[in-house]
């Protein structure tokens, strides 16, 4: 080495000679840990960017606004989050579920609200403990796949509703949900869970054979469709659904909804494998 070293700088003083500590070994490199994103704050900016809940508009959903001369009938209450919206904006609202903790419940979250009325109703809807004609908008939201008799339910809300009164109905879109088939748990299509996949065109026509008028059939939700989707296979707790595989998906979805064409593409996954249908109807 040190002859090679003459020859290449010259015959002058040597050069002095400094012995190199071998490289360290090669680290392999790990991916970047996934920051949590809570998949349900997530889903109600999805929501928000579909049409639901535009404070500014009062529309409920677009299309679907609420007012303070409004009586709204939600049937299937759950929660109660849709009632709290219309109880907000001055509305005499009755919600009326199979459940009674859920009417419960949700009588109990709309008690400060700006309500006129707040009436809960516990009924299977077969019928509805209600007269002719009581309500001007009427909510049923993701209960028809439910039901033993879809027919005789929705004739039900037909006939609580008065001339005009506009009808709010979702029920899962049946792309989505032949795939939730195959990995959730037998209990999810059983009753009292979900008894039937409605295609659109028979959504369609559930409505149609009640008597209402079709003005709008929309869908929203594929964020949600895949979300459930990796649920089921990650076999996680409802109430702290974190697992990296549902982390990854709730951050990519975030990522992709802060792009520049991410609306023009939720828009489109909308159409392709939408959570839920939607139908916005009128009685004549």
């Amino acid at each position: 080495m040190r002859k090679l070293l003459k020859k290449i700088f010259g015959t002058g003083k040597e050069a002095e000679v400094v012995e190199l500590a071998p490289a360290p070994a090669a680290v392999a490199a790990q991916p970047p840990a996934v920051v949590p994103v809570d998949p349900f704050h997530l889903g109600l900016s999805d929501a928000l960017a579909s049409g639901w809940y535009l404070q500014d508009s009062d529309e409920l959903y677009r299309g679907f606004q609420i007012s303070a001369d409004d009586v709204v009938l939600d049937v299937g209450c759950g929660d109660g989050g849709n009632a709290l919206f219309c109880a907000n904006r001055g509305a005499h609202v009755i919600v009326a579920d199979i459940d009674p903790v859920k009417v419960d419940a949700t009588k109990q979250r709309l008690a400060d609200s700006s309500a006129r009325v707040v009436q809960g109703l516990v009924s299977d809807v077969n019928p509805l403990p209600l007269v002719d004609g009581v309500a001007s908008k009427v909510i049923s939201m993701e209960v028809l796949e439910h039901v033993d008799d879809p027919a005789q339910f929705l004739r039900e809300l037909v006939r609580v509703g008065r001339s005009g009164a506009q009808y709010l109905l979702t029920v899962p879109d049946p792309v989505q949900e032949q795939l939730q088939k195959e990995v959730a748990p037998a209990a999810y299509f059983q009753k009292p869970n979900h008894i039937r996949i409605i295609q659109r065109d028979e959504f369609e026509k559930m409505v149609t054979d009640a008597g209402l008028v079709i003005e709008d059939h929309s869908y929203y939700g594929f964020y949600w469709s895949i979300w459930w989707l990796f649920f089921w296979v990650c076999k996680v707790d409802h109430s702290n659904a974190h697992h990296p595989l549902l982390d990854s998906w709730t951050k990519t979805w975030e990522i992709l909804m802060q792009s520049p064409n991410g609306e023009q593409v939720r828009k489109t996954l909308n159409d392709f494998m939408p959570k839920s249908q939607v139908i916005i109807a009128h009685k004549p």
